[in-house]
């Protein structure tokens, strides 16, 4: 026996006497394995840690979070089926679909569930998903286009077959027909009706099965059912030479919805386009340095502390540092710059920019889900995914929608059986047609994912689906100073010093205090003695400084007031220039020495400024910076209301009176030591850099730098949220005047079939319109 528990059920059999079971065996048992799908099983694969590693991410909570392809998407209600199945599952913490590229997020808990769980419950819906590769994504599209147009093709021939032998029927009406002809004639139309409906229709019964499986009335159930009652109710008047047929009707009706799903497949397709450039970018190849010389490898088999060799032409295979060379990169794809920019021995190398000048030898950092590219592309699905509070409305509204359909269509049968029953069949019928909810459903997510695309494109990364809607609300711009109004290149000045202290020594402690730190200012001090004195027990304080040991002595440095309190000596006066950073380095006896440090404001901020202005947006400017500084960036800029000297707490009390009197803030700051007002804002933008895009909890992120993408997001904001609503009230609008155009009779069937598809072309076309992006002033 292999285990105890086989033996107990073998004791068992033969206590019951029931050995003589097994003189009937004719072949083997079937083991438990082979009950189970080799699909399923394929899916336990993916819950191996090192599979896991090229598409998992563990986040700072220990929660991981994968990308999906899902496979069998055909509307919006595909997705809010998969949303809400898989979202209650035990241990899934978030899941969300990007309707547009058919790629899902997904967070989970490890310890309470399994990826290959999660997978078998999108598959026990009748959807099929898998990890996300590029490769796949694109091999999924054109097979989702070569289906979608045989479909297309199928119901084309149909509909002019059965439309013409329709045309015919109608001027026997009027002219008169031998009968047997008339019935051969609709015989003729049942056969032809029959393909294009079991296999161009199959996809709409498919869909409603689904949602009435899962208790759902999504938009494909009035469709269906409009099909099936229309062709059996036709098969039977075929069958018993009486009554009408609605032959036509049913194959004009699948022809137009799927030729309208198909050009809305197109543009949900180019919708798409800018999520598939960035994770296109990296190279297939790079080109490896090893004792040996140079070797060809696969980017998927670099390494952290691989040596590369980058060629001009070629684009960079990882994030990493340049250790040989100076060169010019190209890094119009990922931050919407169009001029290259210069890079040299230890500057940061971004994956997928691209080497215009000379060779480079690099040291590849970072990998796989780790690099900026990856990090831009999850903010970018979570965005997309993520809906506002105008789509969620929508999706509340949708089912409730479609129940007062079903209502509706019901209560004209009715009437119009009491009234006039032969006529009663096909006006139903054009009720139940004309008011598909399509129209409904893509308004919203098509122009979220045209918008955030376009914005993508030009450097404004939008990282949260509430961020578009309310930064057009947006009634007050509040901006830090050092690294958004200005470079964040701080540059040291002068030095000055006190009680006799050397200024060599100063900036000798000044430097191993903030040698740690990844402020804009710690960084200048720290390069100004970068392998000089260790500090120990370093203490930072964000918004205010750094306090630690050097040499046994306990120092301070950072703002005047933060230094004085470790002795309590009155800070002094006059030691700074106006238009200076003063930073003061002190112990427990006093101050010992100020540092200046100057920055210069961004080049396109007096212009931002400027047409935030135009646009009736106030401004406000909040610094930790000094009076004189902050007076003279403020004037030189034209924002009226500033405050200095602010601390981060300080900040966000601001942030929040402003909040009280019924100002929509929009925060814009470095995101270096403006975390928590960046979270208190309605809508934060950080601006880009490698590092912080990796850990960006902003909204939006100016992954350029340039200030003039801030006008363009706004502009492009309130463009957004005017077409969701015209989308959503061109949906509403049309079924108001449709349906009561349908109950009276005056629509037949092949016109509303024409009219819902024509409608949820509006609403897409309408959407794409927001893929060009108005050159604005200040932009």
């Amino acid at each position: 026996m292999c285990c105890h528990g086989c033996e107990a059920v073998a004791r068992a059999i033969i206590a019951g006497r029931l050995e003589s079971f097994y003189d009937h065996r004719t072949a083997p048992a079937r083991t438990a394995e082979e009950l189970v799908p080799v699909a399923l099983r394929r899916m336990e694969l993916y819950d191996q840690a090192r599979l896991q590693q090229s598409f998992v991410q563990v986040d700072a909570d220990m929660m991981r979070q994968a990308s999906l392809i899902l496979e069998g998407i055909t509307c919006a209600a595909c997705v809010w089926l998969n949303e809400h199945q898989v979202g209650r599952l035990p241990g899934v913490l978030e899941f969300h679909v990007n309707y547009a590229t058919h790629r899902a997020r997904v967070r989970w808990d490890e310890t309470r569930i399994h990826l290959s769980d999660i997978l078998k419950a999108i598959a026990a819906i009748g959807y099929v998903a898998h990890p996300f590769d590029p490769g796949r994504q694109e091999a999924l599209q054109k097979r989702e286009r070569s289906r979608a147009l045989r479909r297309l093709a199928v119901a084309g021939l149909g509909a002019m077959q059965v439309m013409m032998i329709a045309v015919a029927l109608y001027a026997g009406d009027y002219s008169g027909m031998d009968l047997d002809m008339r019935s051969f004639m609709r015989w003729v139309s049942l056969v032809i009706t029959v393909p294009v409906l079991a296999y161009s229709g199959q996809v709409f019964f498919r869909s409603a099965w689904r949602d009435l499986r899962r208790g759902r009335l999504g938009m494909d159930v009035p469709v269906s059912l409009a099909l099936a009652g229309a062709f059996f109710a036709s098969a039977w008047s075929t069958l018993t030479g009486t009554g009408q047929v609605y032959f036509d009707s049913v194959t004009m009706f699948v022809f137009f919805l799927l030729a309208s799903r198909f050009i809305e497949m197109g543009a949900r397709h180019r919708a798409g386009q800018a999520a598939e450039e960035l994770v296109r970018l990296l190279p297939a190849t790079a080109t490896r340095l090893t004792e040996d010389g140079e070797q060809a490898v696969a980017v998927a088999e670099l390494l952290p502390g691989d040596r590369v060799r980058v060629r001009p032409g070629e684009t960079v295979p990882a994030d990493g540092v340049v250790l040989e060379g100076a060169s010019s990169l190209d890094e119009s794809l990922l931050t919407g710059e169009s001029l290259p920019r210069a890079r040299t021995l230890g500057d940061t190398l971004v994956g997928g920019t691209l080497n215009v000048e000379s060779p480079l030898v690099m040291r590849i950092e970072k990998v796989g889900e780790d690099t900026v590219v990856s990090a831009i592309v999850r903010l970018l699905d979570r965005a997309q995914t993520e809906k506002p509070a105008v789509a969620l409305l929508a999706d509340r509204v949708g089912g409730w929608f479609v129940a007062g359909l079903l209502v509706l269509a019901v209560g004209v049968a009715w009437y119009w059986w009491r009234h006039d029953p032969t006529h009663a069949f096909a006006i139903t019928l054009s009720v139940l047609v004309v008011t598909c909810p399509c129209a409904l459903s893509l308004a919203t997510p098509a122009a979220v994912t045209v918008a955030t695309g376009a914005l993508t494109r030009v450097g404004l990364l939008t990282t949260r689906g509430h961020a578009l809607e309310t930064l057009a609300a947006a009634t007050r711009l509040v901006f830090d100073k050092t690294g958004t109004l200005t470079r964040g290149e701080l540059r040291l000045a002068d030095v000055h010093t006190e009680g006799g202290l050397a200024r060599a020594r100063a900036i000798a402690v000044a430097a191993a205090l903030e040698r740690s730190s990844e402020h804009p200012v710690a960084q200048v001090l720290a390069a100004a003695d970068p392998d000089g004195l260790q500090a120990a027990d370093v203490l930072s304080r964000p918004g205010h400084g750094v306090e630690g040991r050097v040499e046994g002595r306990l120092y301070r440095v950072g703002s005047p007031h933060f230094v004085a309190a470790l002795s309590g000596v009155e800070v002094p006066q006059g030691a700074a220039g106006s238009t200076s950073t003063r930073v003061a380095l002190g112990d427990e006896g006093g101050v010992l020495a100020w540092f200046l440090l100057r920055d210069e404001l961004r080049p396109d901020a007096f212009a931002t400024i400027s047409a935030l202005h135009r646009l009736g947006l106030e401004t406000e400017l909040l610094s930790g910076d000094a009076p004189g500084p902050v007076r003279a960036a403020a004037e030189a800029l034209g924002v009226a209301e500033y405050r200095s000297g602010m601390s981060p707490e300080a900040k966000l009390e601001r942030v929040r009176e402003l909040q009280s009197r019924g100002a929509v803030v929009a925060m814009v700051g470095d995101g270096v030591n403006d975390a928590p007002v960046l979270a208190a804002a309605q809508v934060s933008l950080a601006m880009g850099s490698g590092t912080q895009l990796a850990h960006a909890s902003a909204d939006m992120v100016l992954l350029s730098g340039r200030l003039g993408n801030l006008v363009t997001g706004i502009v492009q904001a309130r463009r957004t949220v005017r077409v969701i609503r015209q989308n959503l009230a061109w949906a509403l609008l049309y079924n108001v005047l449709a349906v009561p155009l349908a109950a009276a009779g005056w629509v037949a069937p092949w016109m509303a079939a024409i009219g819902m598809s024509l409608s949820s072309l509006v609403v897409v076309l309408n959407a794409l319109r927001l893929k060009r992006i108005p050159q604005m002033s200040g932009a």
